[in-house]
């Protein structure tokens, strides 16, 4: 829900966390500003540069086989997924939609790892353009709680 009520964590704390994200370059300038947020807020939170790796695929349904290579190599806190999909007049937006989300969920069940899925699904590019910065900052803000929760419990 755009405007949704997400509630308000506590103080986050992404200092020394090793942060990957994993963007698909299909609806570029979307993804881009997507990543732009992302790691502006994963600076403000202390994430450090350097320990943001970048990577791009060609589209959603890549992003899971990269975010397993990246969990794979058990360096990293965790995981960020930023792409967009942009319903057209077939059957391919539910497909892709779909099938990257389950993709993504299955990396972080089976590597017991963060994962911010920020594969936006929308209408029409102007829902895409309206969620770009918030989305992006989300993911940024969404890894880190995570990782705080997971080294409290």
């Amino acid at each position: 829900m755009f405007g949704a009520d997400k509630g308000k964590a506590g103080e986050l704390d992404g200092k020394g966390l090793y942060i990957g994200i994993v963007q698909a370059r299909f609806n570029q300038s979307i993804t881009n500003a997507l990543h732009e947020a992302c790691v502006a807020e994963l600076k403000a939170l202390g994430v450090e540069e350097d320990r943001i790796d970048h990577f791009t695929v060609p589209g959603a349904l890549e992003i899971p086989v990269a975010l397993q290579a990246l969990a794979e190599k058990d360096h990293y806190d965790a995981l960020i997924a930023l792409g967009c999909v942009i319903r057209g007049e077939t059957y391919h937006f539910e497909l892709v939609a779909n099938e990257s989300a389950a993709g993504v969920t299955r990396v972080v069940l089976d590597y017991h790892l963060p994962v911010a899925n920020v594969i936006i699904t929308t209408e029409n590019l102007e829902q895409a353009v309206a969620r770009q910065t918030d989305k992006g900052r989300d993911a940024a803000r969404v890894v880190v709680e995570m990782c705080n929760l997971l080294d409290e419990i």
